[in-house]
């Protein structure tokens, strides 16, 4: 075991922190749910506006750098190709950034729209139907994945570019804070913040999961429903993508995100064909555009007016948009660093565009056929969805809908299958970059013992929660939020990073014209070094 490579105060603060966090809730989980609440309600009320405006900002800013000549730079030496098919490359930063997430509600997060819709709206009205089938593809849609671009732009640079062996957020930042404060403490509480954020972000997922796979194995295999059963099948994910982690990208994350793809285009296909095949179309087209029309009303809808005079303050903005970007912050520098990772050889406006596209694209289908179809069986008296969501839980609403198709067991079978298959996918990736956050530098591939070791870790905690009352992955949710709160700051940092250093270097290069720039002329001394300057 090489223990020398690894960063040290990265590695020992992330887990001190963890544990100083984890432990308090596991000793005093009532206590812990309540405080932590407590501290959701005031980031998400105080600071909504901020995390709306990062939303919006965060779009524009990656349009602005596609079309740019920073969005011609090559990400590689000059000449290298990308490392991966575009294919293998779209599914792993796919199945990397939605995870068993898009799983749990791309067939159900209709009925809450629909129950409770936006811009005061009358619930279960036509118009809240139209809207119910729109927000779901808008939230999971491009600001959703441009928040995943902004830490994905400097690290690639770095990275890429400018052959830094360090996968780091904070050496991203170093054009803004200088090499001194990136190498010192600053740097450190950086790389800190983020390993605990994704830590408390992952084990959420994971822990939301587990419901969902223990209620296909009960209508499969007629497993009990239980805590314990819900702990065992982590375990196996967790096998699953430990192996998929160990075995390093090109042999186990690539096939996995493969396999993922090909499960889930059968999955959809299928739904499509034997569904409503027309109310399907025809309800996608209407929330397509809907959603197109109405972009920006929906990223800045904030319901200012709420609670004053007699108009009504639903919470619509706080219990959704603003959750969800918050949410896509904590993941974000997680995700960036793998969609970085995996971007060698590609322009940085293909890596834009390419990770609004495909990953916008793959989520729509989801809710497109997933959601319209529930939304068909509600609307239609097929199946009462929503009495089953109030009834019972939104898994077992979700499995009424897949055992209203033929074929039912096979379709419940397909989807349990995927949803371990993405599962593994997401958290492998995790894993991995954990590794590589946490070392000096990184060759190739960070060490194996250490990808393991954090996948572990990723385990660990959500197996530990399940044994606590049912607070307890609420709590670890709202705190991987709260602490996503500082990455606001960070994001701002990151956008003026990419543009100072990506448009000195191109001001340094002798020729800029071509549809690609190599970036191969640099300076003696580096402009955040003590003997560099940004003039020069």
């Amino acid at each position: 075991m090489n223990f020398t490579v690894i960063d040290k105060p990265t590695f020992f603060g992330s887990l001190g922190l963890l544990l100083s966090v984890t432990i308090p809730l596991i000793v005093w989980p009532e206590m812990g749910s309540v405080w932590v609440n407590h501290a959701r309600e005031f980031v998400v009320d105080n600071f909504g506006v901020a995390y709306v405006a990062l939303g919006i900002g965060s779009f524009l800013f990656m349009i602005y750098i596609a079309f740019s000549q920073i969005g011609q730079v090559h990400l590689g030496p000059p000449g290298s190709t990308p490392e991966f098919k575009t294919v293998s490359w779209a599914a792993m930063l796919f199945c990397a950034g939605i995870g068993i997430g898009i799983m749990v509600w791309a067939p159900i997060e209709w009925a809450y729209y629909y129950q409770s819709p936006p811009f005061l709206i009358e619930g279960y009205s036509a118009e809240a139907a139209s809207w119910a089938a729109a927000y779901g593809a808008f939230h999971w849609g491009p600001i959703a994945w441009s928040i995943y671009l902004v830490p994905a732009l400097p690290i690639a640079y770095f990275y890429h570019v400018r052959r830094n062996s360090a996968l780091k957020l904070s050496e991203a930042l170093v054009p803004v804070l200088g090499e001194k404060h990136v190498k010192g403490f600053w740097g450190k509480l950086v790389d800190v913040l983020f390993v605990f954020g994704m830590l408390g972000g992952g084990a959420t997922t994971l822990g939301l999961g587990a419901p969902l796979l223990n209620e296909g194995l009960h209508l499969l295999l007629g497993v009990e429903k239980s805590t314990t059963m819900q702990a065992l099948v982590l375990l196996f994910a967790t096998l699953i993508f430990g192996a998929s982690a160990y075995s390093g990208i090109k042999r186990g994350i690539q096939t996995l995100s493969n396999l993922n793809l090909i499960l889930a285009a059968i999955l959809l296909v299928f739904v499509f064909i034997v569904g409503p095949t027309v109310f399907i179309s025809e309800a996608s087209l209407s929330a397509f555009a809907k959603m197109i029309s109405n972009f920006f009303t929906m990223s800045a809808y904030l319901e200012p007016f709420g609670g004053l005079n007699d108009f009504a303050d639903t919470t619509f903005p706080q219990d959704w948009t603003v959750f969800y970007w918050a949410w896509w912050l904590a993941f974000a520098p997680t995700i960036g660093l793998f969609i970085a990772r995996i971007s060698r050889g590609r322009t940085v406006a293909n890596m834009i565009i390419g990770a609004l596209f495909f990953g916008s694209f793959g989520c729509a289908i989801f809710f497109m056929i997933l959601g319209n179809y529930g939304l068909h069986l509600q609307l239609t008296g097929q199946v009462d969805v929503i009495s089953i969501l109030k009834s019972e839980s939104q898994y077992a609403a979700i499995f009424a809908i897949l055992g209203s198709l033929p074929m039912k067991w096979m379709v419940i079978g397909l989807y349990t299958i995927l949803a371990v298959v993405f599962l593994s996918t997401t958290f492998d990736s995790i894993s991995y970059i954990l590794a590589s956050v946490v070392q000096k530098q990184v060759e190739d591939e960070p060490l194996r013992w250490n990808r393991l070791f954090w996948a572990g870790a990723l385990s660990l905690m959500p197996i530990t929660i399940l044994f606590i009352d049912d607070g307890g992955l609420s709590s670890i949710q709202t705190l991987s939020i709260v602490a996503g709160l500082p990455l606001i700051l960070i994001s701002l940092l990151l956008c003026i990073s990419i543009y100072r250093i990506g448009h000195y270097d191109i001001n340094h290069q002798s020729h800029v014209d071509d549809t690609v720039i190599d970036v191969t002329n640099m300076p003696d001394h580096d402009p955040w070094h003590p003997n560099g300057s940004w003039d020069g």
